[in-house]
C-alpha cells in the first residue's frame, strides 16, 4: 500500500519536503512508517520521543495500523506562548 506522509514546521526542513508518498506491507502500523522514514532521514530519529502524530484527524499511537488512503502527518512538540 501507498501510503501519504506530511511533515510539519521544523520536520519539514529535516525531511526535505512538506509531503512524501512510501510503500508500505499491507498491515503496517505508524511504528513500522517511522523505521522507514529514520531509514531515509536519520536527523529525523533525534525527534522519535517528542514527535505528535496523526491519521486523517485523529491523533494515534505507534501501534495504530494504518489503512489504505490515510495520511499521517508527523509533528513536533506544540508550542505556546
Amino acid at each position: 500500500m501507498t501510503t501519504k506522509v506530511e511533515f510539519y514546521s521544523l520536520l519539514r526542513d529535516i525531511a526535505g519536503a512538506a509531503e512524501l508518498e512510501l510503500s508500505l506491507p499491507d498491515g503496517a502500523t505508524v511504528e513500522t512508517l517511522l523505521g522507514e522514514l529514520y531509514a531515509l532521514h536519520p536527523r529525523l530519529a533525534e525527534w522519535d520521543d517528542r514527535l505528535l502524530l496523526a491519521a486523517d484527524l485523529d491523533y494515534v499511537d505507534r501501534a495504530h495500523a494504518i489503512q489504505s488512503g490515510e495520511v499521517i502527518s508527523i509533528m513536533p512538540p506544540v508550542q505556546g506562548g
